[in-house]
């Protein structure tokens, strides 16, 4: 087994690139800078949802030719129910919506996974995780917003991590077969915060993209989350 199967497997921590933090005129290059990533974190945002505009369908389209890294697509956008399932169809491994972007999460999360991908659910960093915790099943993956999303370069909020405490517990316990990903402020300084609070996937954007080797600052990373994981190794 390969790929990030095999790390989810493993309990090996998962690094997720985010190309928001990349440089827009150079995307294929920059896909390829991350090398040995786990996932590649798409950031849509349609300008309603989030106050911010960012890339699309086509552009997705296009980095899934130029990579071989599973795509991580999350879409902070409204009406997920019509917009989610191409972005599925089109090759992403992993497609998640926001809790609150949709009155129907598990109709949206089973069209995703009809369409051949993995559905994640997101939920902002204010929004309260318990009123979802029975529709988890339906999802492959839990993204915990550590930041408002938006914007990128926002300062992890600490604050948000008894969520990512309440869905380890559900998962270790055998009640859920989530993976659990934060996204927002993860760097250095933070990743080991994250990981200790049972984080399984961490979305880093600046820390990976500021930094003069980016494939180098993926395996730091994900090295460090593994010191201060109770539950993920290398």
């Amino acid at each position: 087994m390969s790929g990030p199967l095999a790390r989810e497997a493993k309990k090996s921590p998962l690094i997720a690139p985010s190309i928001l933090a990349a440089d827009f005129a150079r995307l294929a290059e920059e896909t390829a800078a991350v090398e040995g990533a786990d996932w590649l974190h798409v950031d849509v945002m349609d300008n309603h949802f989030v106050p911010n505009l960012t890339l699309g369908l086509p552009v997705v389209e296009s980095l899934l030719k130029a990579t071989d890294i599973p795509m991580d697509c999350h879409l902070m956008i409204e009406n997920p129910e019509r917009w989610a399932p191409p972005y599925a169809e089109a090759g992403a491994y992993n497609v998640t919506i926001h809790a609150e972007a949709t009155d129907n999460p598990v109709a949206v999360a089973r069209d995703i996974r009809a369409a051949g991908a993995k559905a994640g659910l997101s939920v902002k960093p204010g929004t309260p995780l318990e009123p979802y915790l029975q529709i988890l099943r339906e999802f492959d993956t839990l993204l915990v917003m550590s930041v408002e999303p938006g914007f990128g370069g926002q300062k992890f909020i600490a604050e948000v991590l008894p969520k990512v405490g309440i869905a380890r517990r559900l998962v270790d316990a055998g009640e859920l077969t989530i993976v659990i990903e934060i996204d927002g402020g993860i760097n250095a300084d933070t990743i080991e915060a994250a990981a200790e609070a049972g984080v399984d996937c961490f979305v880093a954007g600046s820390a990976v993209y500021s930094a003069q080797d980016p494939a180098a600052a993926v395996h730091s990373l994900r090295k460090q989350a593994a010191s201060a994981s109770k539950h993920l190794t290398l």
